[in-house]
């Protein structure tokens, strides 16, 4: 019989792969692979398998997806985001430049970039069909913003990616890693913009999209945004933990009447955070029993010291456009990253995981992935909708490419600065 390396190693690739080709929660079959062979194979008592249970990152989790339910539920960011489209007001050209900052600015401050697409995208398809804004573009500049603030230290993405980089002793990077995921988006972005009619002549953006009366906020969600403010300092300045300073932030809007709770747990994310803490579950058994010693062996023979980060992109970039970058990449991967660096001879450990992050993320807009496919889902007409699916997955596919050709170049010198 193999051991329980091996067959923890075989698990976790079992798992990659059903993420990939099935619906199935890849958290559910991590959790019940974790037992069988915690329990089966390695004679370890249930308890011990238990105590892979990430119980700090769910709770940070948690708070931060209440917080911004309670704000998504009552209206608040709607109603910011018709406001925001004010700055674009006159100039079709600069459309898609204001939902590429509303993105990055949403998915920075908390919901992450599923939620921030999730919010702007039949907002963002809608105004730019009006204004002659290519649909491509535009979806292009919406999952790529979002994804440019998707690894802020107060985002839900961003809290898996540094505590599982805080785990293998890669803690206190938590700005550079959203800076190094953020510029790289933005070189992406611009891209975008330059190849599909950034410069072409601008129209005018039809007035009614910005009108007054969509904009309007109510004292609720003057409230939510005052303490989403108060939340968002205190955690910058002061420190304060990311989740509980959220569950205490939800509890406020909460009993002044400002959002419903029933309404708000209902909109938690709970497949999404099965999703990551399950498979932290099984990583956990792969740790202990020596699996993770017998993958990053197998991926070491892939790359050298001098190519391990764009090596690390490619291949992530790769699993990511088939399955989950917050659900399966980060928890799966990151903790892997300094024993990967002994196995290869050489390399930074920070540059790796930054390589591992951006480019796990940089495949995201394609339409295997829930923010493409939200793009996708946006466009009314079907042959439109058809065409930009084609598109986004052309896209998609090359971003491992680019991915991996811009952690090589630059991964190292940021990781230093």
């Amino acid at each position: 019989m193999p051991s329980p390396a091996v067959l923890s190693l075989l698990a976790l690739l079992l798992a990659i792969v059903l993420s990939c080709v099935t619906q199935l929660n890849v958290g559910l079959i991590a959790v019940a692979l974790a037992w069988l062979i915690g329990v089966f194979a390695a004679h370890w008592t249930a308890d011990a398998v238990a105590a892979g249970f990430p119980t700090q990152l769910f709770l940070t989790l948690a708070g931060v997806t209440l917080l911004f339910a309670v704000a998504e539920t009552n209206g608040t960011l709607e109603a910011a985001t018709r406001r925001a489209l004010r700055l674009a007001r006159g100039s079709a050209r600069l459309v898609p430049i204001v939902f590429f900052l509303l993105a990055m600015v949403i998915s920075t401050v908390g919901p992450g970039a599923v939620a921030a697409v999730a919010l702007v995208a039949p907002v963002a398809m809608a105004l730019g069909a009006r204004s002659g804004v290519p649909a491509l573009l535009m979806a292009l500049m919406v999952g790529n913003g979002a994804n440019a603030g998707n690894l802020s230290p107060l985002s839900a993405v961003g809290v898996i990616a540094n505590t599982r980089m805080a785990g293998v002793g890669l803690g206190g990077h938590e700005w550079k890693v959203w800076a190094a995921n953020f510029a790289a988006h933005v070189v992406v972005g611009a891209a975008a913009w330059l190849l599909f009619g950034g410069l072409r002549p601008s129209r005018a953006v039809p007035a009614a999209a910005s009108s007054h009366a969509d904009t309007r906020l109510s004292g609720a969600q003057w409230l939510t945004i005052a303490v989403v403010g108060c939340w968002v300092a205190a955690v910058v300045v002061l420190k304060w933990h990311v989740g509980l300073s959220a569950f205490a932030a939800a509890v406020v809007l909460i009993v002044l009447r400002a959002g419903d709770e029933r309404a708000a747990v209902l909109k938690m994310p709970w497949g999404a955070m099965l999703m990551v803490c399950g498979v932290a579950v099984l990583i956990g058994v792969l740790e202990k029993t020596g699996g993770m010693d017998l993958f990053t062996g197998l991926m070491a023979r892939l790359a050298s010291p001098g190519s391990i980060d764009g090596v690390v992109a490619f291949v992530m970039g790769t699993i990511s456009t088939y399955s989950s970058t917050s659900g399966v990449v980060l928890p799966t991967f990151l903790p892997m990253v300094p024993s990967l660096v002994q196995s290869v001879g050489g390399g930074d450990p920070l540059a790796v995981a930054l390589s591992i992050n951006v480019g796990g993320s940089l495949v995201d807009v394609s339409p295997l992935s829930t923010i493409g496919a939200l793009c996708v889902a946006a466009v009314a007409d079907a042959e439109a909708s058809r065409r930009l699916f084609r598109s986004l997955l052309v896209w998609g596919l090359s971003m491992t490419l680019v991915g991996a050709a811009l952690c090589q170049l630059f991964a190292g010198p940021f990781a230093r600065w």
